[in-house]
């Protein structure tokens, strides 16, 4: 299988803005891909985009979150996904419509669509750290990592798997095929890449592991053009010391692309013990995610079953924004239930349509 490296045209991105410049000048499908990696998906709409009802105008009935390549028409609903746990830690499944409470910058909203999700179809890209520092886990990185692929996903869902060190490499595209996946996950191989020469790609600057780039292509030129439940699950001690692309860059593409950012963080003394706990926790916060501490080769498979867990133990609550301004802001979310000593995971906001 030939592997190609992930070009993305983002030099130069402004202070304080969002680039919108990024694109993949080659992508990396393998040459045996099935038929269904290259199909066309359709392009996501932003969170919140709609026509909004005239005055007078009846509005529309709610609709639920739509799977990966069936969009029709825009719509003004916000879905949130909301995964709620007890004192115990332990996933909350008999709340009803009437135990949630939504706020957009502090303004309660109308749930107008309310369902819980266990088998909503999932696009999921699987991030693998192959810097230096993972040297002593790649092997049970990639046997958790393959299990983990035959467990969470069910029919309908698609994934891809990308590698990440001193350059970003996306071993499979979206697909199906189980298969193909366990085949890119075994390819994985720590600094396997070297620098990047490819015109038009983010630049490399000679070494360091491009964490924040990796987050920042698979959702800006992959997870957006998804819809439905979307999610990235990172396998990392947390370190970035390479990226071109900053830390709140990263996070306003995830919150763009609607996606939830999970982190398996590896503790491992012999590499760079809890440096990366704050870059995980603030991703991870900023998008409805989880961090679970890895700190052995054993807790692998169980960190993954708890993120198993939360990919299939939702609550989707969709709303009609009462702020109807299409002025590209960013609205906050605020998810409450009725439940004592709840604990959610749900995004903390989205970016309002700008035109």
């Amino acid at each position: 299988m030939r592997l190609t490296t992930i070009a993305a045209g983002i030099l130069g991105v402004a202070v304080g803005a969002y680039s919108l410049g990024a694109s993949f000048e080659s992508r990396a499908y393998a040459r045996n891909a099935s038929p269904q990696d290259e199909s066309p998906r359709g392009p996501m709409l932003p969170p919140g985009a709609s026509n909004a009802p005239r005055q007078g105008q009846q509005e529309p009935p709610p609709e639920p979150p739509q799977a990966p390549g069936k969009i029709e028409s825009q719509t003004t609903i916000v879905n949130v996904f909301a995964t709620v746990r007890d004192r115990k830690n332990e996933i909350v499944s008999d709340l009803t419509k009437d135990d949630f409470k939504v706020y957009e910058d502090g303004v309660e909203q109308k749930v107008a669509y309310f369902t819980k999700e266990v088998d909503m179809p999932i696009s999921l890209a699987l991030l693998m750290d192959t810097s230096g520092s993972m040297y002593y886990i790649m092997n049970a990185e990639q046997d958790a990592a393959a299990s983990f692929v035959d467990e969470v996903m069910h029919k309908k869902d698609e994934a891809l798997v990308m590698t990440f060190d001193t350059d970003v490499n996306l071993l499979a595209d979206f697909t199906e095929d189980k298969g193909e996946l366990r085949r890119a996950i075994r390819r994985a191989e720590v600094n396997a890449a070297g620098p990047m020469v490819t015109p038009g790609t983010i630049p490399t600057s000679g070494g360091g592991t491009n964490l924040y780039d990796a987050v920042y292509l698979a959702c800006h030129d992959e997870l957006a053009n998804e819809a439905g439940r979307k999610a990235i699950v990172l396998i990392t001690d947390g370190e970035d010391n390479g990226s071109k692309i900053s830390l709140q860059d990263a996070a306003e593409a995830a919150q763009r692309a609607d996606t939830v950012l999970h982190f398996l963080l590896v503790i491992d003394p012999r590499a760079t013990e809890g440096y990366g706990a704050g870059v995980a926790a603030r991703l991870a916060q900023d998008t409805g995610g989880r961090v679970v501490n890895v700190r052995s080769e054993k807790s692998l498979d169980k960190a993954f079953d708890i993120i198993s867990e939360e990919l299939r133990s939702q609550y989707v609550l969709g709303y009609y924004p009462s702020n109807t301004n299409r002025d590209g802001t960013f609205r906050k979310i605020k998810v409450e239930v009725s439940r004592p000593d709840a604990k959610i995971l749900a995004r903390k906001g989205y970016y309002a349509p700008s035109h």
